[in-house]
């Protein structure tokens, strides 16, 4: 875990424990053990998460098998209402609601309550909630503070109105659409989130997952350490 002042990876003469070609999803399983954290040379197919921390396509694959620079990252799991077993791991971002670049004014709030390690960030009415260790999504700026070996998650919770959501669409590849009032924004290593008695749809890096009224999420701290 990085703390503020310090530099986010060192070098390494090391050969991968694991070469990997795939997608965010497939990244994220890699993090999801209690073991000793794995060193992965990536290479990013369909990633959003891939420009969080610097990994080009064209350059990972091109590079020699041993050395370069060592690069602890988080992930993080959920365990949701309607998705019994194992939590769910995960990367990049996650989605309870309708996505931000997808927010319309037809679409309408609902209750929902986020507390962030054990102190309530939001207990209204939203369309949004957002869990994310990565910066990026849908080419967006979403998370412009987002840092994927901080140790900590960021939450966002879009409570706009129906006439200001178009505003906030054509400000999210610049990472301008916040600070906002209706968008409460706070940071954590645990976040539980309740819809009350209404199932919010679910997406996690990308993939949709059952649909649910409660989430219990957790980072896991340099979970993976990439090598790039």
């Amino acid at each position: 875990m990085i703390k503020p002042g310090e530099e986010w990876g060192t070098p390494t003469d090391a050969r991968p424990d694991i070469t990997l070609r795939g997608s965010d999803a497939e990244l994220a399983v890699l993090g999801h053990d209690d073991g000793p954290a794995p060193l992965v040379r990536w290479t990013p197919v369909d990633s959003e998460f891939a420009r969080s921390v610097g990994v080009h396509p064209d350059h990972s694959a091109t590079r020699p098998d041993a050395g370069g620079i060592e690069l602890p990252v988080d992930t993080f799991t959920i365990a949701s209402g309607h998705a019994p077993g194992s939590p769910r791991s995960g990367v990049n971002v996650a989605i309870l609601g309708v996505g931000p670049a997808k927010l319309r004014p037809y679409h309408r709030s609902q209750p929902v309550t986020v507390v962030v390690d054990g102190r309530t960030l939001f207990d209204g009415r939203a369309t949004t909630v957002v869990i994310a260790n990565g910066q990026y999504l849908d080419g967006c700026d979403l998370v412009p503070r987002g840092h994927p070996g901080d140790g900590r998650l960021e939450v966002q919770v879009y409570s706009l109105r129906a006439g200001e959501r178009g505003a906030m669409r054509r400000r999210l590849p610049s990472g301008t659409h916040l600070p906002h009032p209706r968008i409460t924004a706070g940071s954590g290593r645990g976040i539980e989130i309740r819809t009350g008695d209404r199932a919010w749809p679910l997406v996690i890096d990308g993939a949709p997952v059952p649909a649910t009224e409660r989430l219990d999420a957790q980072v896991r701290p340099g979970a993976i350490r990439l090598l790039i």
